[in-house]
């Protein structure tokens, strides 16, 4: 996105990455950045969502100015290898039969991928262990050394490893399959009609 919206305007795009608290560190930041169209957000539905969840020093409506819709997507449902399940109903009989035993993580409490895993975990009447990190990079690391049993991650990050084999995708939670992972059924494929979870990104400025 960065070099596209580089090559448009004829700048220099920096990105400049402050992960943590669910985004809200980054969102924060660029709250209280100048607003001269130099200091951009990459925003995700977090930002509709941690509101509702904790007081915060900005807010969604006040303190920025809407850009553009960038992507809308669904998670996938990935999981480490060493999980005996092959299919979604397989996890979800499993996590019956085993409350809490099954791991997952987020890239912060209250961030879209913790959010959808909670409405998967409520549609499916499963009760899974929520542990949040400071970011995908280091859920993603888990992920890979077992730390965890499983994320809802956008397909983008998990997709060279399910490729290579590293991490197993089990299902995807918009109405329709990822373009990206055609292969994969949806959740409400899998036995949960109704369930439909799709995430967003879009580009926020500071207001004014």
């Amino acid at each position: 996105i960065a070099q596209k919206i580089g090559e448009s305007l004829g700048q220099t795009v920096v990105v400049e990455t402050r992960a943590g608290a669910g985004g809200n560190i980054g969102t924060e930041y660029v709250a209280r950045a100048q607003p001269d169209g130099y200091t951009l957000l990459l925003a995700t539905n977090g930002m509709a969502i941690q509101p509702h969840l904790q007081k915060l020093s900005w807010d969604p409506m006040k303190d920025f100015t809407p850009v553009g819709l960038v992507a809308v997507y669904s998670l996938v449902i990935a999981v480490h290898p060493s999980v005996a399940a092959q299919n979604l109903p397989e996890l979800i009989a499993y996590a019956k039969a085993h409350p809490r035993q099954l791991t997952y993580g987020s890239s912060g409490s209250g961030g879209p991928l913790h959010m959808g895993a909670e409405l998967f975990r409520s549609h499916a009447g499963i009760d899974l262990l929520h542990v949040p990190y400071k970011g995908n990079a280091p859920m993603t690391i888990a992920l890979l050394s077992g730390e965890i049993n499983m994320v809802f991650d956008s397909p983008v990050g998990p997709l060279p490893n399910i490729r290579a084999g590293k991490v197993r995708a089990l299902a995807t939670t918009g109405k329709r399959r990822s373009s990206s992972l055609p292969d994969v059924p949806t959740v409400i494929e899998s036995g949960l009609p109704g369930f439909d979870y799709e995430s967003w990104n879009g580009i926020v400025a500071p207001a004014g």
